[in-house]
Parts: structure tokens; C-alpha cells; sequence
């Protein structure tokens, strides 16, 4: 069977640098930084008391009271990146096929705000079980995809990937090979989340996950840098159309890149520490340069997964000069995390898009606050430090990996006719 190929056609997000594509681009490339002071809650007793937050973004603007109510943060912004990036692939949805649209969709936790507060509102009562009738509904993480189709009447494959922070890049995978094996024509990929909440904040801060520097909010995602303490939590989402090549032709698409192929491994290690050789990243990237049909030098440029994490960083840039050999110094590395933060499950999502526009764009976004050298770093390795470069970019690998080991790589390629 001859699988077949598998296209972007358009393109939503909904960041902390920007509430759209072209914002979001647009502040990648002029290095802006997405954090500050937390305004969702008062994180004063709190060991980090910054996010990158939303800035600018009202319910409202895209739902009605009555429904922005019956959805968690998350789902509402899986909803309005996806309707932009439907908008932008030119869809006519009174002609598609909607038994062939699918929406596979990524998120590492889901509805944690509503979950939370229905906890907190029942723990401060006097024990009668009162809970909102949407508690379940809101929460769960499945219901994002479950959303989308529904707005839209899309009656494809419907479901969400659970894989901590690879949960977009899998979701993505699974888009691939659905279409690819000709189950669907489109499929609606990406991912949110909205973790910047007291329990996640809480939660994140107990396992010495997050960076601490309180006194300089908007240089602490430092990924690389001898400096770096932590991650810094993001909230947001990414949305891909992924459509069936000759599909996309015949209705006269416009296609940003050709996804090409795309990988999985596990750590097999730790429960949230990675392997400090990298093994399971150097197997994920293997596969998917493998899974895509490519040598490692056909390469251009790496997203990073890139928290800013002291072990974290090391690691994978180990595993990167292992499977790329002498070719790496030819390799543009960075971490668009550094302006972002951590969007958890919709990491993938929205590191994808950036490395999308890098092809379409010949502009390689920065990784920015980097000050101090890591003697644990090959100096050699060009990691596109505080500016964005400009070069062809034909070939762009993103990679994201998740606390359980999970690990998940995609190839994306300038689309060759």
C-alpha cells in the first residue's frame, strides 16, 4: 500500500506573545518574552509568582456567556485556534467531506482550573456534595477535540493524546499515519492547555520544576544558559490543518510545508527526570528521521524541546550532536520556549507552527536571555542565541518530550511537487 502525503493547509494560535499567527510570528522573530507577574491569582506566597499568561484574550470575544460558562480555559482555546487555522486553510465546509475531517487533538492535563475550583468550593462547604453539572464535562481533556467536531460538524476520528508535554507532537503523529493510511482527508491537530492555576503553579513549584528568579520574571526561561533554574509555565494553543496532499490540490490550497514523517520512544527512566545521555531522545529523533525518509544532513534547523531545565537542556543537545554527527554545526538550534515558557501539552502545537514559518519565512526565531555559557555545552553548536537568524530552511525537525519518558519527534519539509 502506498501511503499517501500528508500537507499543512492552515494555521491558528493563541500564545503569550500573540493571539494569532501573525502576532505570534511577528514576536518570535523580534525575541519578545511572554512572561510577568501572575494576574489570574495572588501567587504572593508562592515560590515562583510569574507565567507566561495570555495577554488580551476575553472569552467573550469568541462565546457567548452562556457557553464560554460550559468550557475550561483550555477547551475554549483549543476552540478559537482551531477556528483560526480553519479560516486560514479555506475550507468550504458546506462541500468537505465531514465524514472524512477528524480532529486529534493534544493536552498533558486538561481541565485542571475547573477542577480545582469545584474541589475548593466543595471542601469549603459543609460537605453536601453541590458540584456544577458541567464539572465533568469541562474537565475532562477529550472534550477539546469533542468541541471542535461539534462546532463544526466534523465526523472523522475524535480524540485526545495524553502524553504530558510530547501530547501535541503525538497528537500530530497520529494525524500523520490517519491520513496517510487514507482513513481521513483533513485532520484538525494541535493542542492546549491552561495549567497557570494555583494547583498548577502548587503543584509544578513542589517538584522544583519552575524557575524561581521573581526578580527578573521576563529573562527566566533561559534555555542553555549556565544560569537556568527551571521552566517557566505557559498557557495557550495550536492549531495545524493536516490535509491529504492531492486533496488540498484538487481544491486549490494554499500549503505552508509537507509533514513528513514523525517518531516516538520512551525514556524508560525516570518518572520526571530525563536520561542524562539522552538515549531516548537520540531513539526519537532516529525514528522520525527514519519514519520521514531522511539522512541526518538533510536537516536545517531543530525546535528544541528546551525547557531551560539544568538537566533537561544538557541532555538533549548530547542526544542532538549524537544522531547528527558533523552535520550538527551545520544545524540551526533553538528553544522558542525561552519566549514563551511551557505550554505543557500544547508545546508541540505551537513549536510546530513556528518551525512551519521558519521554512515558509527563512528566518530561524532566537532563543533569548542566554548570558552565560555552559561549559556542559559544545561551543561549536549554533544555538541562534538572543537574534533571529535569517537562512533557507528546507527541512525543520520539533522535538517535545513529557515526564513519564515520553518522547515525541516531527519532520516538517518545504513541499517539493
Amino acid at each position: 500500500m502506498e501511503l499517501k502525503r500528508v500537507v499543512v493547509t492552515g494555521l491558528g494560535a493563541l500564545t503569550p506573545i500573540g493571539n494569532n499567527v501573525e502576532e505570534y510570528w511577528d514576536a518570535l522573530v523580534a525575541g519578545k518574552s511572554g512572561c510577568a507577574p501572575i494576574t489570574y491569582f495572588d501567587a504572593e506566597k508562592f515560590k515562583t509568582k510569574f507565567a507566561c499568561e495570555l495577554k488580551n484574550f476575553n472569552a467573550l470575544d469568541f462565546f457567548d456567556r452562556k457557553e464560554a460558562r460550559k468550557l475550561d480555559r483550555f477547551a475554549q482555546y483549543a476552540i478559537v485556534a482551531s477556528d483560526e487555522a480553519i479560516k486560514d486553510s479555506g475550507i468550504d465546509l458546506d462541500v468537505v467531506d465531514k465524514h472524512r475531517v477528524g480532529v486529534i487533538w493534544g493536552a498533558g492535563i486538561g481541565g485542571l482550573e475547573t477542577f480545582q475550583d469545584e474541589v475548593i468550593n466543595f471542601s469549603e462547604g459543609d460537605g453536601t456534595p453541590r458540584f456544577n453539572p458541567f464539572f465533568i464535562p469541562k474537565m475532562i481533556a477529550d472534550i477539546a477535540p469533542g468541541n471542535i467536531s461539534i462546532r463544526h460538524g466534523f465526523m472523522g476520528a475524535n480524540y485526545t493524546t495524553v502524553s504530558a508535554c510530547a501530547s501535541a507532537a503525538n497528537a500530530m503523529f497520529d494525524a500523520l499515519n490517519n491520513i496517510r493510511l487514507g482513513y481521513s482527508d483533513i485532520i484538525i491537530s494541535g493542542g492546549s492547555e491552561a495549567a497557570v492555576t494555583k494547583a498548577g503553579m502548587g503543584g509544578f513549584n513542589a517538584m522544583h520544576a519552575l524557575s524561581t528568579r521573581n526578580e527578573s520574571p521576563e529573562t527566566a526561561s533561559r534555555p542553555f544558559d549556565a544560569t537556568r533554574d527551571g521552566f517557566v509555565l505557559g498557557e495557550g494553543a495550536g492549531a495545524l490543518v493536516l490535509e491529504e496532499y492531492e486533496h488540498a490540490k484538487a481544491r486549490g490550497a494554499k500549503i505552508y510545508a509537507e509533514l513528513i514523517g514523525g517518531g516516538l520512544s520512551s525514556d524508560a527512566y525516570h518518572m520526571t527526570a530525563p536520561h542524562p545521555e539522552g538515549i531516548g531522545v537520540v531513539a526519537v529523533m532516529e525514528n522520525c528521521l527514519q519514519n520521514a525518509g531522511l539522512k541526518p544532513e538533510e536537516v536545517d534547523a531543530i525546535n528544541t524541546h528546551g525547557t531551560s531545565t539544568p538537566l533537561g537542556d544538557v541532555a538533549e543537545l548530547k542526544a542532538i550532536s549524537k544522531v547528527f554527527g558533523e552535520h550538527v554545526k551545520n544545524i540551526n538550534i533553538n528553544s522558542t520556549k525561552s519566549m514563551t515558557g511551557h505550554l505543557l501539552g500544547a508545546a508541540g502545537a505551537i513549536e510546530a507552527i513556528s518551525s512551519i514559518l521558519s521554512i515558509k519565512h527563512g528566518i530561524v526565531p532566537p532563543t533569548i536571555n542566554h548570558e552565560h555559557r555552559d561549559e556542559n555545552i559544545d561551543p561549536e553548536l549554533n544555538l541562534t542565541l538572543n537574534k533571529a537568524q535569517k537562512r533557507e530552511v528546507n527541512v525543520v525537525m520539533s522535538n517535545t518530550f513529557g515526564f513519564g519518558g515520553h518522547n515525541a519527534c516531527v519532520l516538517f519539509k518545504k513541499l517539493d511537487e
